[in-house]
């Protein structure tokens, strides 16, 4: 047998060749032998003269004091001993990479969930019911999009016609469902979309990075969903999933980097169906209290699992107090019903949305007498008992309201709207709050947040 024939041991053709693609692993040993490993002193160059320094597969020279055997089988006890360390201080087996998203694949396969955005199975995505969803699920739960989601669909079936809409209707039905600017970002990207792309959404990652109001996640979910691009796209299921797969301790936000990382390389080529099963797992097992572990198709490979840290991953770091802040809101009604409402500056919080007029937000409620003088205009302003109270995501807001009924609309700058389509408004979440107290009515659809 020649030296070519005789080397067919660590990745030629043969029962102990490895498969293509993929790099032998200590969870996927293979069965070792003898001279698979060269004699210590050839892996050091320090054999003795005579000895063969190439330390290649094709050599047969002995040592010169006749370890070879012995060292090999030192090698290979090693290797053992370092296995059954990882194995016995919890590290686990290292799982070969593609057995992790088959298997999670396979779960998918048969429980993942039906969400009014999701193609049947076996059917393409459209990019547009892809975008849409995803710009709705942005800090926002499945369950409180999925009525907006239908009824903007129905409204705007697709990117033109969205694009066609005034702003203003855009943000009224958008109202209720909070993060204001995700609303003006949609219409702007969908006329991006419909005037200089021909109406076709970027088909990948890094294009449709441009688009108003999509960055890396986004791009990474809808690449992977619409398109099958191989992108992991981490949202907090995603994230609490790998977390806990590679018992990653870092804090969040932090470990976003690291968990995108190791969630990248095992990204297959069902790309859009296994990002979706990351965030079915997430959402229904391995969930933020109590997962459901016994039902895991990750169990076994689960570190956090094994370490028995799974209800504590992944860290998150320790909320800031969020700074509260207070002012008086102005509610005032004609002799039809009809309520001021004026729109706030172009540019900030809730921008371009419509209001009751209001007074600056400070540390303090305004006196009655400084209340007065920033009411919109003189009139029997009174202070209606209570206050009105609402988060935003960097700080707390309370508001006194004051009421007035009118005989004469004011002509100050605003739009006096029917009480029947104070509802239809582009109204926040917490102007609402301050109209309903002043009149001790409800005056439309139930909210998410502002």
């Amino acid at each position: 047998m020649g030296e070519e024939q005789g080397c067919r041991r660590l990745g030629q053709k043969g029962e102990d060749a490895v498969p293509d693609g993929k790099a032998h692993r200590p969870g996927n040993a293979r069965n070792f032998r003898a001279g698979d490993f060269g004699p210590m002193q050839h892996q050091g160059r320090i054999g003795e003269s005579g000895a063969d320094k190439s330390g290649g597969c094709g050599a047969r020279s002995i040592p010169a004091d006749g370890s070879g055997p012995v060292a090999s089988r030192r090698v290979f006890g090693l290797f053992v001993a370092v296995l059954f360390v990882m194995w016995r201080f919890g590290h686990g087996w290292i799982m070969p990479l593609s057995l992790i998203p088959d298997k999670l694949l396979a779960w998918y396969d048969v429980h993942r969930r039906v969400l009014p955005w999701r193609p049947f199975k076996g059917r393409r995505a459209d990019p547009y019911r892809v975008w849409l969803s995803e710009i709705m699920l942005q800090q926002t739960t499945v369950q409180a999009v999925g009525a907006y989601y239908r009824k903007f669909l129905k409204r705007w079936p697709d990117v033109r016609a969205l694009a066609a809409a005034k702003e203003d209707d855009v943000l009224a039905a958008w109202a209720g469902l909070g993060y204001y600017a995700r609303a003006r970002n949609l219409h702007a990207a969908a006329r991006l979309v419909a005037r200089e792309m021909n109406g076709k959404f970027p088909a990948s990652a890094e294009e449709l990075r441009v688009l108003p109001g999509v960055g890396a996640y986004t791009a990474g979910a809808i690449a992977a969903i619409a398109y099958d691009e191989r992108q992991a796209a981490m949202d907090a299921n995603a994230e609490r999933v790998i977390a806990r797969l590679y018992a990653i301790q870092t804090p969040l936000p932090k470990a976003k980097a690291e968990l995108y990382a190791l969630a990248q390389p095992l990204v297959p080529e069902r790309a859009g169906d296994f990002a979706q099963a990351l965030m079915d797992l997430g959402s229904a097992i391995c969930t933020s209290k109590r997962p459901a572990c016994r039902n895991c198709p990750l169990m076994r490979d689960c570190l956090a699992h094994k370490r028995g840290i799974q209800e504590l991953l992944p860290v998150k770091a320790p909320r800031k107090a969020r700074p509260l802040k207070r002012g008086a809101a102005f509610v005032a009604r004609d002799r039809t019903g009809a309520v001021l409402l004026v729109r706030r500056p172009q540019k900030g919080l809730l921008a371009a949305m419509l209001e009751p007029p209001q007074g600056p937000w400070g540390e303090k409620f305004p006196s009655a007498r400084a209340a007065q003088l920033q009411a919109p205009f003189a009139a029997s302003w009174k202070k209606r008992p209570g206050i009105v109270r609402h988060g935003f995501t960097h700080f707390e807001l309370e508001m006194q309201v004051y009421v007035a009924d009118v005989a004469r609309r004011s002509a100050r700058q605003g739009s006096w709207v029917a009480a029947g389509a104070l509802k239809d408004s582009a109204l926040p979440t917490v102007m609402r709050k301050l109209i309903e107290h002043g009149l001790t009515v409800n005056i439309g659809r139930k909210s998410v947040k502002g």
